[in-house]
């Protein structure tokens, strides 16, 4: 019996940057959607932040969501530090330079087990207490939603601190699946905006631009017989989210009051620049339009931190008294924090709009940075002559998630696990890394020789699949005619590399990782070295899959494939 069998409830879980919320249902009552909106602290809200408060010791949390936040500052205890929370954590996952990556008190992986160890058992029980009789362990599948950007790596370590977190038993347990938000995001307006549109109908192309805190993550798709979506071009995604708006606040006010003040500040009162990071983002971020070249922003220093005079020096204090602490954001000091962030989500769309071969029907506007009228402003003015719909589907914020939920359903219906014959939503996908193996061939003249081996070999990148490829996601690709290098092997073992170049030679070329370890059992050793492999690989899968069998007989290989997490 299939463990799909088991499934009586699909969870899709967006663990965003900065915000985090899911959807659940059961198989049974698949029109009957629950986005969760009861949170730790607040109600009706349909994420709550992914931030995390730990005791002193920095062992148990004390506070996860909202309530970790810090609060508005309290005067009476102006001489107390902050305690800092731990945010902003999964930006560690990502290709982000390290400068870009946020100091955290805790190991990345710890916070990112420990958040989703909290809101798991917050998943439980909703799900336990909603329907009678589920047993979480057996009929629950959990899709867990990740950037574009995020490689085979990433993933596995999402799978390990989920693990860790107890919300699998099993670390290849199949009740995990993933899938990326911005894919999410299409499968959701696939199921509400393209009707909505008059755009449901086979052959419809179109983008989504997801529009996160940390990442902003674009797909396009294409609409297949009506019921399923195929990826056109490759997934695009870069770290120009809301939050990087607010570091360019942040640092206007290291221009105006210096780089020392504002690291004591975040430093000993993290939670004064918190709050007024904040009422920056209330104030002055989410209103801004960019209509009003009138709009401005004044924010008294004075009451939002009230720590800053001990810190500023005698100038600087001189200036800020002939202006009693106000600073003034003027409609010019705005843009200017947007603008850089806006210009690269343009460039985004247009990179993707020039990939595609497709005219391009939409553009969805999905996350909680969608929100932002400049935002929609900017996109519309830039492309509204080439794309004729350009618009927010209802209810953007919950859109990942809810996505993620009909992703699960589409797979518990798929093929043969389906009475009416269903296939996965989702039919192919473009992969964003070429991947290869590394072999061992005799050394030729002409090779180079200081890659010569002792026993005479080289080894090469022996490519298995292309970057930009188009894959069908159940495509396997078999490489054959593998044989033990030596006579008395009993396992074969195959290092899979990835890179985001298109071509290879070497394995040690730059921007050449090494992805995994494949294993297989090499028995019949009487037969030495005529012992031909073939194994397979699937790459159109969220998760890479290997198999392997005896290229003889046909006879099924013992096989694992280990992702190198460490590295």
């Amino acid at each position: 019996m299939s463990w799909r069998n088991d499934i009586r409830v699909v969870v899709g879980l967006d663990f965003g940057t900065t915000y985090s919320g899911f959807t659940y249902c059961h198989v049974s009552d698949k029109q009957n959607i629950c986005t969760n909106d009861i949170w730790p602290g607040e109600m009706a809200q349909l994420k709550t932040n992914t931030v995390l408060q730990y005791d002193d010791k920095l062992e148990k949390i004390s506070d996860w969501g909202l309530p970790a936040l810090s609060k508005r500052p309290n005067r009476k205890k102006i001489n107390k530090n902050d305690s800092k929370p731990v945010e902003l954590f999964k930006l560690h996952l990502g290709n982000l330079q390290d400068h870009l990556k946020p100091k955290l008190t805790v190991e990345y992986k710890k916070a990112i087990t420990d958040y989703l160890r909290e809101i798991g058992n917050l998943i439980k029980d909703t799900v336990t207490t909603t329907w009678s009789g589920i047993d979480y362990s057996k009929n629950v599948m959990l899709v867990l939603t990740v950037p574009a950007e995020y490689s085979d790596k990433a993933k596995a370590i999402m799978r390990e601190c989920a693990l860790n977190a107890g919300l699998l038993s099993d670390k290849l347990s199949e009740k995990l699946q993933f899938t990326t938000e911005p894919e999410a995001a299409a499968i959701y307006c696939m199921d509400s905006s393209l009707k909505e549109h008059d755009l449901a109908v086979s052959g419809t192309t179109f983008m989504i631009v997801d529009c996160g805190g940390g990442t902003v993550d674009l797909t396009t798709q294409k609409l297949e017989d009506e019921k399923q979506l195929g990826e056109i071009t490759e997934r695009a995604g870069d770290y120009c989210g809301s939050t990087f708006i607010d570091k360019e606040f942040v640092k206007y006010l290291r221009d105006k009051l210096g780089n020392n003040v504002i690291d004591l500040l975040e430093e000993k009162h993290y939670g004064q620049m918190q709050y007024m990071i904040q009422e920056f983002c209330r104030n002055a971020k989410l209103p801004f339009t960019g209509d009003d070249v009138n709009f401005h922003y004044e924010m008294d220093l004075e009451e939002v931190l009230p720590d800053l005079l001990q810190y500023v020096k005698d100038d600087v204090k001189e200036a800020l008294e002939e202006v009693e602490w106000m600073i003034k954001l003027d409609y010019k000091a705005i843009k200017s924090m947007f603008d850089p962030i806006v210009e690269r989500i343009l460039r985004m769309i247009r990179t993707q709009l020039d990939n595609s071969r497709e005219t391009c029907s939409a553009i969805f506007l999905v996350g909680g940075f969608s929100q932002s009228k400049y935002l929609q402003k900017r996109i519309k003015e830039e492309f509204n002559e080439c794309v004729e719909n350009i618009s927010v589907p209802s209810n953007p914020i919950a859109a990942i998630s809810r996505g993620a939920a009909i992703y699960g359903i589409s797979l518990y219906n798929a093929d043969n696990y389906s009475p009416d014959g269903m296939k996965c939503i989702i039919s192919s996908r473009v992969l964003k890394f070429t991947y290869g193996i590394k072999t061992a061939s005799k050394w030729k003249k002409g090779d180079p020789k200081e890659r010569r081996t002792f026993d005479g070999h080289i080894h090469r990148f022996s490519c298995v699949a292309k970057r930009g490829t188009k894959t069908l996601v159940d495509k396997e690709i078999v490489i054959d005619h593998l044989t033990p290098q030596y006579p008395f092997q009993t396992v074969g073992i195959f290092q899979i590399y990835y890179t985001r170049e298109y071509e290879a030679k070497f394995c040690d070329e730059n921007g050449m990782e090494l992805l995994g370890t494949l294993k297989i059992d090499l028995p019949d050793l009487h037969l030495g070295c005529n012992r031909p492999v073939a194994f397979g690989l699937k790459f159109g899968s969220m998760e890479i899959t290997a198999t392997a069998r005896n290229d003889t007989n046909g006879q099924n290989y013992q096989t694992t494939f280990e992702i190198d997490t460490e590295n």
